[in-house]
C-alpha cells in the first residue's frame, strides 16, 4: 500500500469520568459525560456507536489520586471536576464487549500501585471475555498522593527507576502470560479424568530485584495470550521503554512536524531494540469538532469555549507539569521559567505559537477546549484533509480522537467524518479480522510479533529444554 492510500486507525479516547480533556464542559447542555460516566448504558451506547463507525477500539484513560501538587490544587481539581471523580476502567469493559462484535477495548493500569501477578490475571480475564479484543497501556504513574494512597509513602520513585522497575515488571508477565502455559494444556480427557495436563502448565520461579514471583498463571491462554501493549512516554527513558515493549504508543504532539520528528524516534527506538520499525503503531491525539459546514463547526467550537472552566485548566496543567501555579501571576511568562519539571510542556507551547507570550491566562485559553491536543475544526471535507495531512507528512497510524463534548462528539465524528474517510478510501467500511491485534496489523496476527522481547523473556523450565 502506497504512503498516500494508508488507511487511517482510530481509538475513541476518554475516561470513566467527567470532561476527560476539556474542564467546564459538564455545564454545556450537549454533553453527556456527568451523568453518563456512571451509567452501563452510556458505555454500550458508545461502544456500539463507535462499532459502527468501525473504530479500533475505546481507549479508557485512568488515574489515581487527585492533582493535588501545590497547596489548595485539591480544591480546584474537585470543584471543576479534573478527571475527579472517576471510576474503574476496566468495569465498563465486559458489557462492552458483550454488546459488540469487533472493537476493542484499551485501558490504563498501573505498574505502581498493581503487583504483576495481579495484572497478568485481569488482562488474561478480560482478554478471554472480550474474545482476544483487549489491550493495556502501561504507565508508572506520577501523582504523589496515590502513592500514600496506596501505601507506598509519599514521595515517588526516581523517574528513571520507575522504568526500571517497569521493565522488570514486564518481565513477570511476559513469563506468566507467554510461558507458563504450554497452548495444549487443556486436555480435557474424559476417560482418565484429566482436564488439564499438570506437565504443561508451569512455575516461572521468577527472582528479580524488585518481584519475586513463582506462578504459574492462573488463567490459560486467551485468544491473544498477551494484550495488545500500549505506552506514552516521550522522555529519553520512556522512549527506551516504548521501543522495547509497545505495540502503540500515543501523545500529544502539537503540529505535523513535532509529530513527524516523533513517529521517527519511536520507529528507531523499536528498531533499536531489535523489533522492526513497523512492529509500533503511532497515535497522535487530536480533538476534533466537526458539523455540516465550516462555519457551523467554528460556531460549535466557539459555543463550547463559552462553558470552559479555567481554573479547571490550569489545575490539570499544573498536575501535568507538577509546579505550582498558585505563587504566580496570571501574566507570568510561563516559556521564560527555568523549571526543569515542566521543560517538555514549555517546548511543546513554544511549538504551537512561538510568538505567543503563553501567559496564565494564555494556557488557561489554550487548554479549555481540548487540553494541549491539536484542534482541527470544520466540516467532514475539511476535518478530513487534515487528518490526511498529518497521516501522509507524519507517518503517524492513525489518531487517539478526544471530543470535546460526550458522546455527542464522537457520535458527530462517526455520522459525518467516518463516510467521508471512507469514500476517500483511508478508512476501513468493515473489519476483517477478530482481535484487536488483528485490527491493528492485519488478519493472521492476533499474537505478539516474533520479535518482540516477551519471547525472549523465558523462565527457567524453558530454558532448560534447550
Amino acid at each position: 500500500m502506497s504512503k498516500k492510500s494508508k488507511q487511517m486507525l482510530f481509538n475513541a479516547f476518554t475516561q470513566c469520568s467527567i470532561c476527560h480533556h476539556s474542564k467546564g464542559q459538564w455545564k454545556n447542555p450537549i454533553d453527556g459525560s456527568s451523568q453518563g460516566y456512571k451509567e452501563i448504558e452510556y458505555w454500550v451506547n458508545l461502544a456500539k456507536k463507535l462499532e459502527e463507525g468501525c473504530f479500533d477500539a475505546l481507549f479508557l484513560a485512568d488515574i489515581h489520586g487527585t492533582y493535588n501538587v501545590y497547596k489548595n490544587s485539591r480544591e480546584a481539581a474537585i470543584r471543576h471536576s479534573v478527571q475527579f471523580p472517576s471510576n474503574d476502567p476496566t468495569l465498563p469493559i465486559s458489557a462492552m464487549a458483550y454488546a459488540t462484535k469487533h472493537i476493542g477495548f484499551a485501558c490504563t493500569y498501573s505498574t505502581t500501585y498493581f503487583h504483576p501477578y495481579q495484572t497478568a490475571k485481569l488482562f488474561s480475564t478480560l482478554d478471554h471475555l472480550t474474545r482476544g479484543r483487549v489491550a493495556w497501556n502501561i504507565v508508572t504513574s506520577y501523582i504523589a498522593d496515590a502513592n500514600e494512597n496506596f501505601g507506598l509513602g509519599n514521595k515517588l520513585m526516581d523517574h528513571d527507576q520507575r522504568y526500571d522497575r517497569a521493565d522488570e515488571y514486564m518481565d513477570v508477565v511476559y513469563q506468566l502470560w507467554e510461558h507458563s502455559w504450554e497452548e495444549d494444556a487443556i486436555v480435557k480427557d474424559i476417560e482418565n479424568d484429566v482436564h488439564t495436563d499438570p506437565s504443561k502448565v508451569h512455575e516461572i520461579n521468577f527472582e528479580g530485584d524488585y518481584f519475586n514471583v513463582i506462578g504459574p498463571h492462573m488463567c490459560e491462554p486467551s485468544a491473544q495470550r498477551t494484550p495488545v501493549l500500549y505506552q506514552a512516554g516521550q522522555s529519553s527513558r520512556g522512549l527506551t521503554f516504548a521501543g522495547r515493549h509497545a505495540e502503540g504508543v500515543f501523545g500529544m504532539f502539537p503540529n505535523i512536524d513535532a509529530c513527524k520528528k516523533s513517529v521517527l524516534s519511536y520507529r528507531e527506538a523499536a528498531f533499536n531494540q531489535g523489533r522492526a520499525k513497523d512492529d509500533i503503531k503511532i497515535f497522535p491525539g487530536v480533538t476534533v469538532v466537526v458539523a455540516e459546514t465550516d462555519q457551523e463547526a467554528k460556531d460549535k467550537f466557539e459555543e463550547a469555549k463559552s462553558y470552559t472552566s479555567p481554573e479547571g485548566s490550569l489545575a490539570l496543567f499544573s498536575g501535568w507539569a507538577g509546579i505550582d501555579l498558585a505563587e504566580l501571576d496570571s501574566t507570568d511568562n510561563l516559556v521564560e521559567m527555568k523549571t526543569d519539571a515542566i521543560q517538555g510542556l514549555l517546548s511543546a507551547l513554544v511549538v504551537i505559537d512561538p510568538e505567543r507570550e503563553w501567559s496564565l491566562e494564555d494556557v488557561a485559553d489554550y487548554m479549555a477546549v481540548g487540553s494541549l491536543m491539536p484542534k482541527i475544526v470544520g466540516s467532514a471535507s475539511s476535518v478530513a484533509d487534515e487528518l490526511e495531512q498529518w497521516i501522509d507528512e507524519t507517518d503517524c497510524d492513525g489518531f487517539n480522537l478526544v471530543p470535546v463534548n460526550q458522546p455527542s462528539g464522537f457520535a458527530d465524528f462517526v455520522d459525518l467524518v467516518v463516510p467521508e474517510l471512507q469514500k476517500r478510501g483511508r478508512m476501513r467500511t468493515r473489519y476483517s479480522g477478530s482481535t484487536l491485534r488483528e485490527n491493528y496489523f492485519g488478519n493472521g496476527e492476533a499474537r505478539l510479533r516474533p520479535k518482540h522481547p516477551a519471547h525472549s523473556s523465558l523462565p527457567e523450565w524453558k530454558k532448560n529444554c534447550g
